[in-house]
């Protein structure tokens, strides 16, 4: 058992004989997209499963991120998680999904705000010139529609999921910095995925600004496994960028499965910071993403 606590800041639950819908979980599947072929964790995870998973790690908490489901399901599957951590206390934090361009957005905000454990929003926006890199067809950050959506959330006192890749971070660090009252959280240490210059460059544009945390995930997407010395020098940098108060590590699992087994990523994590204070690696585990997500745990 890990003799830590460890709060994961980076869990998705699906049920995918429910009413939600997932596409990028549906066949057929694809080789050719950004994770690959999706087949091996396209499978109904739910709380349990994630528990098993996780056995060794003294979860005490853990912050559900939007998992992909239908734009029109995304209050259901807010819906669905709170139903859950009613019943079962978990997941502590839940990060909806919502389209920051979207018309409606307001509504949305409030609609999932409605809920005890939303704590804030993710809107996926990867854009990559590499087709098989890319999320979207172009990058939407620099429309006015969604920089205003943006600018929606601190009125329903929510925080966002930053996934991007680092080419764009230079100009979403001038819009962050215009709404200092919104917390911002990178996901996925960053997905730098065209080495380290560029990483480094947009990575230390969002680590000037106060509002801006990072979640060290998802490594495993970046070198396509488990490399321990790539994971340790990222994760390093990571931390040298924010500092050990603004980091937070966080399994992605199931996603990363595609990358590595749990124990082995989550060991890789632990290894990077195994001469850290006992404060510092309480704060990388539980303390920061209990604090930046408003979990009130005892950690």
């Amino acid at each position: 058992m890990f003799d830590l606590p460890f709060v994961d800041a980076h869990v998705h639950l699906w049920d995918l004989g429910g009413p939600i819908r997932y596409p990028w979980l549906t066949p057929p599947f694809a080789a050719d997209g950004p994770n690959g072929s999706v087949e091996r964790i396209a499978a109904t995870y739910l709380i349990d499963d994630y528990l098993r998973e996780a056995a060794r790690w003294n979860v005490a908490g853990i912050v559900h991120v939007d998992a992909g489901a239908m734009p029109e399901d995304a209050l259901a599957e807010t819906q669905w998680l709170q139903g859950i951590a009613g019943r079962r206390g978990m997941p502590n934090a839940i990060v909806a999904f919502a389209d920051l361009a979207d018309p409606g957005l307001d509504a949305l905000l409030a609609a999932h705000a409605a809920h005890r454990n939303v704590r804030g929003i993710r809107h996926i926006v990867n854009w990559h010139a590499d087709p098989s890199r890319t999320y979207l067809p172009r990058d939407v950050t620099g429309d006015d529609a969604w920089q205003a959506g943006f600018a929606r959330l601190g009125a329903h006192g929510l925080s966002f999921d930053l996934q991007a890749y680092p080419g764009q971070f230079a100009g979403l660090a001038k819009l962050i910095a215009r709404h200092p009252e919104t917390q911002v959280i990178v996901n996925h240490a960053g997905m730098g995925v065209d080495g380290e210059a560029e990483w480094r460059a947009g990575m230390a544009a969002l680590a000037a600004l106060p509002n801006v945390a990072v979640k060290i995930s998802g490594l495993g997407f970046v070198f396509r496994g488990i490399d321990l010395a790539g994971f340790r020098a990222r994760t390093l940098a990571a931390i040298e960028l924010f500092g050990a108060d603004r980091c937070m590590f966080a399994s992605d699992y199931p996603t990363d499965r595609l990358f590595g087994p749990f124990d082995a990523t989550m060991e890789a994590l632990a290894g990077a910071v195994a001469d850290f204070t006992e404060g510092e690696r309480r704060a990388l585990f539980a303390r920061n993403a209990n604090r930046i997500y408003r979990l009130d745990l005892d950690v």
